[in-house]
């Protein structure tokens, strides 16, 4: 075992864990990740509870009183959902004590259904907020056209935001963009913005499956060459333009106000190709100020073998630009494929959620006691 968790760490990188369930918590395994592997974050999507509830651990109690009470389902799920956050974000809050509240983070959802609703967006992240009731907490806001508003407008309320579901290099700059209006926003009406946090989870692998998949069809030597190099491309030119934006004029007046930047951070960084090594998308992600939210496999992975070597990111963006570009000439559209992956993105977390919907409602309905 390297402590090559503990070099990632020290490198800048804060390490999250893409992961939640109520055994995760009840049996200490969080603690012991953040005591052990250097965990100082936790990132929750639909897929993540609908698996663990649909597992069952430790829901069993939960759900007996919530069906008593007779609830609706939507009711049930989110409070069995912000129970977990609530438990989690206690867990971390030594963390987020400690970090000045940049890290010891617990992210959670609004509805993946209104994501293409500004105004319920900004109406869930509210009740969200207020229904964990935790400092640390970030309300992930999915980064389509409508969540852009939404993102101002929840950060401009103080609400510290993760955005979610960026693909696109025009898109994180929107959403960059939102970020910093939400933050003047707040400083216009008086907010203390050293305490307003934020994340943008620009998601990685799934860039490379989308793109190799359509290198393979080509099937060229130039199209072979090409694999596994989009994503890694696609997102170290996202840090360059992370630098551009908090290094400039704009930024530069809401930090004397105390602002904080808002962090990129890696998302979807389990390697879906067995081709590629496991810890690809942590070991040449590595740059200061970034978050690497990773599943349990991943952060095994880099503990074992990761080969942390320093700044793998700045450096890097003339070589991106030619990768991407060399993509492009191939006939493989960039815009085509980063709007098909946030389409998609929003999809299969809708779908996660309604069946998150599904196997509630048959729980409540198998614990309803009999009337009489």
């Amino acid at each position: 075992m390297t402590d090559a968790l503990k070099r990632l760490s020290d490198e800048g990188v804060a390490i999250w864990l893409d992961d939640l369930s109520r055994k995760r918590i009840t049996s200490g395994n969080l603690a012991e990740l953040i005591d052990e592997q250097h965990v100082v974050g936790v990132t929750t999507n639909p897929s993540i509870f609908q698996k663990a509830i649909s597992g069952g651990d430790g829901y069993e109690q939960q759900l007996a009183d919530l069906a008593a009470r007779k609830v609706t389902v939507e009711e049930a799920v989110r409070m069995i959902t912000t129970a977990d956050v609530r438990d989690a974000a206690d867990i971390l809050r030594p963390v987020f004590d400690a970090t000045g509240g940049q890290d010891g983070r617990v992210s959670i959802e609004v509805d993946p259904r209104l994501a293409h609703n500004t105004a319920a967006t900004i109406a869930e992240a509210k009740q969200l907020a207020w229904l964990v009731d935790r400092p640390n907490t970030l309300i992930k806001i999915p980064a389509t056209k409508a969540g852009l508003p939404a993102i101002t407008e929840v950060i401009g309320l103080g609400i510290s935001v993760n955005v979610t579901l960026i693909f696109s290099l025009e898109r994180y700059r929107e959403v960059m963009d939102a970020y910093l209006a939400g933050l003047e926003k707040a400083k216009e009406r008086g907010l203390d913005l050293s305490k307003i946090q934020s994340v943008a989870s620009f998601f990685v692998s799934r860039v490379d499956t989308e793109i190799d998949k359509r290198l393979d069809a080509l099937g060229t030597p130039e199209a072979k060459e090409l694999r596994g190099k989009a994503a890694l491309a696609n997102a170290r030119l996202a840090y360059e333009a992370y630098e551009e934006v908090f290094g400039s004029d704009r930024w530069a007046a809401l930090d004397k106000a105390q602002a904080n930047r808002q962090r990129p951070l890696w998302a979807s960084t389990g390697v879906k190709d067995p081709a590629y090594k496991d810890t690809l998308y942590v070991d040449e992600l590595v740059a200061p100020g970034t978050v690497n939210t990773m599943p349990e496999a991943t952060l095994e992975a880099t503990a074992d073998h990761g080969e942390i070597t320093g700044d793998t990111v700045r450096g890097t963006y003339e070589q991106a630009r030619a990768d991407l570009d060399a993509v492009e000439k191939l006939g493989i559209s960039y815009d085509d494929v980063v709007q098909l992956l946030e389409d998609e993105g929003v999809e299969k977390f809708e779908a996660s959620w309604n069946d998150l919907l599904k196997s509630t409602e048959a729980e409540l309905e198998r614990l309803t006691p009999s009337e009489g």
